[in-house]
């Protein structure tokens, strides 16, 4: 606007500096120099997240669903199968591609790539595919190359162990994850839950999570009186009684684990103190057990739970309560009304928190539980270091990272509509 005859103000983009750059493209400039800046800042992190994080669990997403290894070494019986409906035996062009494909194997020394993973199938077939590996034949003196495979090992007059085959083409599979739902597809395609004795899985994972909710309580209910501590003692008492808090995270959590099997076993400091006051006449088993998974996941996580309490807590300021009492509410009705609605966002990070570290735990339940106590991430240890079963272990991890997206879904739902409003 021209006020009192003067020239009107320039554009910006016309407002020229020293070296007749116009002052827009120098904010133009500028910010994008602040971006890059702020992404060279956090570009390790990034980095550091892509190669500790999403590229293991990418790989092992993958590992659940690719199946490769069969096609290079039993290319021709696959090709052979590919018309086959599943129902009975295949023709003989089936049995003689087998027997080529494993006679070269047997040159190659790729044999007990096939032979394992076909055993994941069906419980024998490491044999088969071995012992008819070994078997050389004669294509003048082979008439018929159905009954001399069969002859060599009973399983190839199975129609299972075709299916098997058929199943393991890839290059992707759903084997890995229906046996982690302990889901079995049959030789014709048809998907059945495999039976009472073979399914374990599911009943593993119910478990994992049950242990999980109840160690994340048994923190709630210890943790949220001492952080109450921590957050209404003065300063100076404060800090100290957070030094016992941190303690045990500058111990190794292998010796805390260990040393809760010294605690709890039949000659331990527990069974003796209850021995000697008289409450017990015999030791209780207190090692080895659910008992034993559950204190010791509780000592190990309960840090876990009191810090994110202690740092909602602080920041709750005083008079709120003391304006509640003042304006007639009992202590307990304060607490319940004003303070507690105010720790809503801890213990929902807290429980969050605990339960996320519960479901992945190993250690501690393979050290001081039972047969019947071991979680998912025993499984998911055992297919790795003993059996080698890759497939299978990523598969479980998948179905307990997938079971926890959920579950972490439906909280977000839940805790998302319960805003929580001080006026």
């Amino acid at each position: 606007m021209n006020l009192q005859g003067g020239a009107s103000a320039p554009p910006a983009d016309r407002v020229l500096s020293d070296g007749d750059v116009p002052l827009k493209v120098r904010l133009r400039r500028a910010e994008r120099v602040r971006k890059m800046t702020a992404f060279g800042l956090v570009a390790p992190l990034l980095v550091f997240l892509l190669l500790t994080f999403v590229v293991p669990i990418a790989g092992m997403l993958w590992r659940s669903v690719g199946d490769s290894e069969l096609s290079k070494v039993l290319p021709r019986t696959e090709a052979a199968l590919v018309t086959w409906d599943g129902k009975s035996l295949p023709g003989e062009a089936a049995f003689h591609a087998l027997a080529d494909d494993l006679a070269q194997a047997r040159a190659d020394d790729t044999a007990v790539i096939a032979a394992r993973r076909l055993n994941y199938d069906v419980s024998g077939l490491h044999s088969a595919v071995m012992s008819l590996a070994r078997h050389p034949f004669d294509p003048a003196a082979t008439p018929s190359y159905r009954d001399a495979v069969i002859a060599v090992n009973h399983h190839w007059g199975d129609v299972a162990a075709w299916g098997a085959i058929r199943h393991a083409r890839g290059p992707l599979t759903d084997f890995y994850l229906l046996s982690a739902l302990d889901l079995h597809q049959d030789a014709s395609g048809a998907i059945h839950r495999v039976s009472a004795d073979r399914a374990i899985y599911l009943d593993v994972l119910a478990r994992t999570f049950r242990i999980s909710l109840t160690v994340t309580l048994f923190c709630l209910v210890l943790g949220f009186p001492v952080a109450y501590l921590l957050a209404t003692q003065p300063p100076k008492i404060a800090n100290g009684l957070m030094i016992l808090v941190l303690l045990p995270f500058w111990t190794s959590l292998l010796v805390r684990t260990a040393a809760w099997v010294v605690v709890l076993q039949d000659q331990g400091i527990v069974n003796d103190l209850l021995l000697w006051l008289g409450i017990i006449d015999h030791p209780l088993r207190l090692i080895y057990n659910a008992i034993g998974v559950h204190v010791a996941m509780t000592h190990v996580l309960l840090p876990f739970m009191i810090l994110p309490l202690y740092s909602t807590m602080k920041s709750i300021k005083p008079h709120f309560m003391r304006a509640a009492t003042s304006l007639g509410a009992p202590p307990s009705v304060a607490f319940l009304r004003v303070y507690l609605p105010q720790c809503l966002p801890g213990i929902a990070a807290g429980c969050l928190l605990v339960f996320i570290l519960a479901i992945g735990y190993y250690i501690t339940p393979a050290l001081v539980g039972g047969a019947s106590d071991q979680m998912l991430s025993y499984f998911i240890a055992f297919f790795i270091t003993d059996s080698v079963n890759w497939g299978l272990a990523s598969a479980l991890g998948a179905v307990l990272l997938g079971a926890t997206l959920l579950l972490y879904a439906v909280y977000s739902k839940l805790v998302g509509g319960t805003d929580i409003k001080m006026g």
